[in-house]
């Protein structure tokens, strides 16, 4: 049976990245009340030719790992490759 893994360290997730060729990235978007926040997502190159999505900014890793912790998020990945941005609380 192949597990998923819970990721919250900062080199663990930056080396999974990485090995996969992909690089942070932030956009600034708005909820129903008009506030401004940050969402992550990951870039990977196989991703339309290298280009972002809409709205998205490539960052640093700095920014993007503090960011990261700023919203109690951990990189949930599994044996294909799949993964999702979860919070923290679902690993108690």
């Amino acid at each position: 049976m192949q597990q998923t893994h819970m990721l919250t360290r900062h080199r663990d997730i930056q080396n999974w990245v990485n090995d996969r060729h992909g690089k942070p990235a932030i956009a600034r978007v708005r909820n129903q009340l008009g506030q401004e926040r940050a969402q992550l997502k990951l870039h990977f190159d196989r991703q339309r030719d290298g280009e972002l999505d809409c709205g998205m900014s490539p960052c640093s890793w700095n920014a993007w790992l503090a960011e990261l912790d700023r919203q109690n998020l951990a990189l949930r990945v599994d044996p294909a490759g799949r993964f999702d941005l979860v919070s923290r609380s679902t690993l108690n």
